[in-house]
């Protein structure tokens, strides 16, 4: 029998036929051994694999990463996990395409520690999870983090070779930065007896920035989760800052807690589990969600667009 292992690698691609070189068959395989298999990729490469797969594609789960990863955050608790975790005792295949050449500056930093936080995710399980990298439109940055967050390589003729920059903790680490607050951002401190007054505020201040209503209810309920973890595991009070910047709501919560677990808000809530969900609500709901922590304390900041 086959050995259960985790298996991390990373496909270096140039153009749409070395693209389907590298993820077609890696499909076609898992299905041919029953194995269940998903793609989430952007919606250009999940056509492209759905038309190549043909009448197999109903057999896999393709899905929008534009909008399921959006906010890098959720990918392991709302794709990667929820994909696997469906299908215990079973080896599944994923392909997953978290970074593409129109990810942001404010979003990159998510994205790679998203991909370094897998290897700690599905430690231990039995799936293999296979990431391309677009190696023409992406820049050396994007690929050099490839290669500290994958263990194994695939270029070229398709072979693997290991990873000699494999340093995924150094990446957590490296990305892990102060988050300044946007220009013009409303600052003031919160209690828990202030929570009604920072739902309203809130809310005024999406609506002023063109939010969408169900977007507004969103960001109020964000901001609301966030505000009371700091009051009840912080220091008893946050500082919260509301501001816009980028076609974007930047709503930032900051306490004197130090938040050590890299996982948090990263991994699915077991259906018993009362409390100790409001990071993962708070990445469900949220464009973007970044965290900076450190013994000095912490600061999350959640992003919503008006658009």
């Amino acid at each position: 029998m086959r050995a259960r292992a985790f298996l991390h690698p990373a496909l270096f691609y140039r153009g749409a036929a070395e693209f389907l070189a590298g993820v077609v068959p890696f499909v076609r395989d898992g299905l041919a051994a029953d194995e269940p298999a998903a793609v989430a990729a952007p919606p250009e490469h999940v056509d492209l694999v759905r038309a190549e797969l043909g009448a197999d594609a109903d057999r896999a789960l393709l899905v929008d990463m534009t909008e399921a990863g959006r906010n890098p955050g959720r990918i392991i608790p709302g794709v990667l996990r929820a994909f696997a975790d469906a299908h215990p005792d079973e080896h599944v295949r994923i392909v997953g395409e978290p970074v593409w050449a129109g990810r942001s500056s404010a979003e990159y930093p998510a994205c790679a520690q998203h991909e370094a936080l897998i290897n700690l995710a599905f430690h231990g399980r039995w799936a293999t999870i296979l990431c391309p990298y677009d190696a023409e439109a992406l820049g050396a940055t994007e690929l050099a983090d490839a290669l500290r967050t994958h263990p194994w390589l695939i270029e070229g003729a398709g072979e693997w070779r290991e990873s000699g920059d494999y340093a995924p903790d150094a990446v957590v680490a490296d990305y892990n930065r102060e988050l300044p607050p946007p220009l013009g951002a409303r600052s003031f401190a919160v209690a828990e007896p202030d929570l009604g007054d920072l739902r309203l505020v809130t809310a005024e201040t999406a609506r002023r920035h063109g939010l969408p209503e169900d977007r507004v209810e969103d960001a109020v309920m964000a901001v609301s989760e966030l505000a009371v973890n700091s009051v009840e595991h912080g220091s008893g009070s946050a500082v919260v800052r509301l501001g816009f910047a980028d076609g974007e709501l930047v709503c930032q919560v900051r306490d004197e807690g130090w938040l050590a677990d890299p996982m948090a808000g990263r991994l699915p809530a077991p259906p018993d589990q009362v409390r100790g969900r409001g990071l993962l609500l708070v990445n469900h709901l949220a464009d973007l969600v970044r965290m900076h922590s450190d013994p000095a304390g912490s600061t999350v900041e959640a992003r919503f667009a008006a658009g």
